[in-house]
């Protein structure tokens, strides 16, 4: 029995500090609209989209506790935001109401969550569930924010703190699910000493 809470703590924590990293969203956010402006062209969609995505894999591998690859994941999500945002915006007609919004980020999630499953560690088991997911997310997180009450008519390149914290916060359960932490896995791997000595 104690080797299983042993087990979930380290669980816990990497799904705890997953989660605190929504803050690299609104650091993203600011970062994209620094050098793009707001998200109403295709260029500045691009730009910002690629800017905020760079920021944004950046906090979410220091956020993984080693189990990203700053090296792979960081340009996937520049790439994958960039070029999603492109598509999403451009298609809604960089409008900012809540379903041009929500679609938006669902579409922008179709390109960044394939992007990212590419830059899953390999050997990750059933990494398309998070391709598959990110759409869904991010599209989720654009309806929280703007149900929040934030400003979305701004054209930022990605969703606010309350849109972010939902977004870390299911994803960092999904991410539990595809690269259990690694203390988690050594500890169901190792037997116990109650299993050994029985």
């Amino acid at each position: 029995m104690t080797g299983h809470v042993q087990a979930r703590t380290p669980s816990l924590r990497s799904w705890m500090l997953w989660t605190a990293g929504f803050l690299a969203f609104p650091i993203a956010g600011l970062a994209g609209t620094a050098v793009a402006g707001r998200v109403d062209s295709p260029l500045a969609a691009l730009s910002g989209g690629a800017v905020a995505g760079l920021v944004l894999g950046a906090g979410q591998t220091l956020a993984s506790r080693g189990r990203l690859d700053l090296r792979r994941w960081v340009p996937a999500t520049a790439i994958g935001m960039g070029l999603g945002l492109l598509l999403g915006a451009a298609l809604v007609g960089y409008d900012t109401a809540l379903g041009d919004l929500v679609l938006m980020g669902a579409l922008t999630g179709l390109v960044l969550g394939p992007a990212q499953a590419l830059a899953l560690p390999r050997g990750t088991r059933l990494r398309w569930t998070w391709a598959a997911a990110v759409p869904v997310l991010w599209g989720l997180g654009w309806a929280v924010t703007t149900l929040g009450g934030i400003d979305v008519e701004e054209q930022w390149t990605v969703f606010g703190a309350y849109g972010a914290i939902t977004f870390s916060a299911l994803s960092g359960l999904l991410l539990l699910q595809l690269l259990p932490d690694r203390a988690a896995a050594r500890s169901d791997a190792a037997p116990s000493s109650a299993q050994v000595t029985a």
